[in-house]
């Protein structure tokens, strides 16, 4: 059997997205460094394919994001925006903007349209895009959430209608990030091509978003009814048994029924043990073991997308 081949992009300009007056936030350039530190110090880069980011072309934007949108976001680092652009980020739902937003952002969307067509098309086993800004919250037209573009709904896109010579005709979007995809959930609502599947803090409606959406009673309208499920939790401290149970009993079997081609996985780790937003205790094997019981299906042709994390020492649940 041949050895698996893993791609792993990372690409430091996606780094040049920070907030405009270096204050501290959540979502800045150390987490994505952070990670590419530990992958190389314990040997993880040096058995990957490594690959670099290529921006995003807007056509492939466009089948996800209005062209409003996408003109803001391609035009908001230039200098006619020096004078307005923090005037403009507040408009949005907890949004910043800087002179390397734009670049960072096409660079992010792009990323995992190029792992995502290397996995579907046989080149790598299965690969993971470390990029920044997120993308599971950007609406059709909205940034939002820290989400400028939403990065994995345009690889999705891509792979089932542009390059529909690779065969990819069903996708499982998996999105771990301990806050709901609510831009994903939209984009796909009414499309059984894709399953989309979210586990996340609910908290009864209080927790970000805050959005009744996230609920576990949208399932999808129309040709996508069922096809969209949602696992709300209602309070923090959720930790590996919980998450290993939604996916033995919710999960996997209609990942079974549903039979993907691929899996894109909307890889935030903040339900991690010791992040302060999210509050939850998954530990890096629980992570693992939710990993690899994916692997099971699509022939192990699995796409990972950074979403949410921060970085910080391990603390007790």
């Amino acid at each position: 059997m041949a050895a698996a081949r893993v791609g792993l992009l990372y690409d430091d300009r996606m780094c040049a997205h920070a907030t405009p007056d270096g204050e501290e936030h959540p979502e800045n350039p150390e987490r994505l460094r952070a990670i590419w530190r530990k992958l190389s110090a314990e040997g993880v880069a040096s058995r990957c394919v490594l690959m670099k980011a290529k921006e995003a072309e807007d056509k492939y934007i466009a089948s996800v994001h209005s062209q409003n949108h996408i003109k803001l976001i391609r035009s908001i680092s230039s200098k006619e925006y020096d004078s307005r652009r923090n005037m403009i980020a507040r408009k949005f739902n907890s949004i910043y903007f800087n002179k390397g937003s734009s670049e960072s952002a096409f660079l992010a969307a792009g990323s995992v349209i190029e792992v995502a067509q290397k996995v579907a098309a046989g080149e790598l086993s299965s690969a993971i895009a470390l990029v920044r800004p997120p993308g599971h919250h950007a609406e059709h037209n909205e940034a939002m959430g820290f989400c400028l573009f939403n990065n994995v709904v345009v690889a999705a896109h891509y792979l089932l209608n542009e390059r529909t010579d690779l065969g990819v005709k069903k996708i499982l979007i998996v999105d771990w990030d301990v806050h709901h995809g609510n831009g994903t959930q939209k984009m796909f609502y009414n499309d059984p091509r894709v399953l989309f599947f979210s586990v996340h803090r609910f908290d009864h409606g209080s927790f970000y978003p805050a959005k009744g959406e996230a609920s576990h009673c949208f399932i999808g309208e129309g040709a996508g009814k069922g096809y969209n499920i949602n696992v709300p939790w209602e309070h923090g401290k959720c930790g590996d048994a919980d998450y290993i149970a939604a996916w033995d009993h919710v999960l996997l079997p209609v990942a079974e029924t549903f039979d993907p081609d691929i899996i894109l996985v909307s890889a935030g780790f903040d339900a991690a043990l010791g992040d302060p937003l999210g509050g939850c205790c998954v530990t890096p094997n629980g992570y693992s073991m939710l990993l690899m019981k994916l692997l099971g299906f699509a022939q192990g042709r699995i796409v990972m997308a950074l979403e949410g994390v921060i970085v910080l020492p391990p603390a007790k649940c």
